[in-house]
């Protein structure tokens, strides 16, 4: 069998990787959407390492858009088989493709309309479009965690919790060729251990070969204390002392979630100030509801929380905005809030329109949650730039940025290590969905704790796997 490296290689987003088989037989694990501004990424999302037509099944591994974006493209683009996942992706995936292609499609009119006007005769299509999402949707087929269950004559697929978003989950495949049978594992994005909502990850089987993540390879998180004390310290004095807006970038699935989560918890201590409250994002809203309906994917804590406070994501003070014209008024008013809103990296979403609106007032914050690409918005936030360009017009940096990683959905290294520890049969490991310098620096605590035979596939790299 050959293993084909066609995304998220050397970088973080666009997660892709194809086995094929010595029969012919051919497994996309995952299929997802580059997100950034690399230039020599520019054309990644419209072009292929592989006939769409060719491949017979994907086996996604959570709905993230870098891990499913791409699906209704490759629909469009041919493929006709059946697309795995677990229960709540798919529920998740109903509403996010959607919302993928409503935004290209709006990005794309107003793109054409800009064209038209400078008598551009070349017009931007979009990826995909609604129509194709809901082709797609008609080819997910659901499976629960741990069983396993049968795709192909010669392969069997389990799904284990992996603790990173709802119904998110690692891969592990057996597959048997010429008399023999090997396990092969893929990671997906490995959650971390005592988090809100959701289940801890849980160690996949022994496998003989794995592609393993490796966002934070080279970083610590902070501990839960730590996080939960800081974040109170920064909505006091941003919203208190500063009379200013604490803006957080968040994604709208998890995320959002675990950061409304905690706020709830402080109001029922009775330690959040009287401040409103905002998630500014439709697809937050919709991934809410869904977050409600599949219960099978929640923590003791969470399960234990609900018998004294029967809706974890709603208190006072708090308002989910979908209208407009509500979102837009957040950014003409004055008052001391919160406001969270997608994306988390701030390249696409209402919340470009609260960071060009907010960015050169000293008195507002933007806290930062999560993992951002360095030529995303977020990344050159952090990087410490002084001016942005929004929306044609560069604006002065004046706003107080910060960042806690302890609220990404990742594990920092040593809590992927905890997760792999158990693979004690490993021919060879695979590094993905991480920056090469942070992918080396995991490397090399990989080959002290768990195995020498590390690789960093580069993008389009194949490998031939002897049975």
């Amino acid at each position: 069998m050959q293993i084909k490296f066609c995304g998220a290689s050397r970088f973080v987003t666009g997660s892709c990787h194809l086995i094929t088989l010595d029969n012919g037989y051919t497994i996309l694990l995952d299929c997802g959407l580059y997100q950034g501004n690399d230039k020599a990424m520019h054309n990644f999302n419209r072009q292929w390492y592989f006939d769409p037509k060719s491949i017979d099944c994907v086996v996604l591994s959570h709905a993230h858009i870098d891990h499913a974006g791409r699906l209704p493209r490759l629909v469009k683009d041919g493929f006709q088989g059946e697309i795995y996942s677990t229960h709540a992706t798919r529920s998740l995936c109903s509403i996010m493709l959607l919302d993928s292609a409503r935004i290209q499609e709006r990005d794309a009119e107003y793109r054409n309309k800009k064209a038209k006007k400078k008598n551009k005769k070349k017009l931007v299509k979009p990826l995909y479009r609604s129509k194709h999402v809901a082709e797609t949707m008609q080819r997910f087929c659901a499976m629960p965690y741990d069983h396993w269950f049968r795709i192909h004559p010669d392969v069997e697929i389990q799904y284990r919790d992996a603790g990173h978003i709802l119904g998110s989950a690692s891969v592990t495949l057996k597959i048997r060729e010429k008399g023999k049978e090997l396990l092969f594992g893929f990671t997906a994005d490995i959650g971390r251990p005592d988090r809100p909502i959701l289940r801890d990850p849980q160690q996949m089987p022994e496998v003989d070969f794995l592609i393993c993540e490796s966002t934070y390879g080279n970083r610590d998180h902070e501990s839960k204390a730590e996080e939960t004390d800081r974040f109170l310290d920064l909505i006091r004095h941003t919203c208190l002392e500063k009379k200013g807006k604490l803006i957080i970038p968040a994604f709208s699935v998890g995320r959002t979630q675990e950061i409304v989560y905690m706020l709830d918890q402080m109001e029922n201590q009775k330690v959040l100030p009287r401040i409103p409250v905002y998630v500014d994002s439709p697809l937050a809203v919709n991934a809410t509801q869904i977050f409600g309906a599949h219960p099978e994917c929640y923590d003791n804590e969470l399960n234990e929380y609900m018998l004294v406070d029967e809706n974890p994501f709603g208190f006072n003070n708090l308002l989910y905005v979908r209208d407009v014209e509500v979102s837009k008024s957040l950014n003409y008013s004055n008052e001391p809030c919160i406001i969270i809103s997608s994306s988390g990296m701030m390249n696409a979403g209402r919340v470009r329109h609260h960071l060009y609106n907010n960015i050169d007032n000293p008195k507002n914050t933007f806290l930062i949650v999560g993992y951002c690409s360095p030529d995303t918005p977020g990344g050159m936030l952090l990087n410490g730039i002084k001016d942005i360009k929004l929306f044609g017009e560069k604006k002065p940096v004046r706003a107080q940025v910060e960042r806690i990683e302890s609220f990404s959905a990742h594990g920092d290294r040593y809590e992927m290590i905890e997760f792999v520890k158990n693979q004690k049969k490993l021919r060879k490991m695979f590094l993905v969905h991480g920056e090469y310098e942070t992918q080396v620096a995991f490397r090399d605590l990989l080959q002290k704790y768990i195995t020498k035979k590390v690789e960093i596939p580069s993008l389009g790299q194949e490998f031939r796997l002897n049975l």
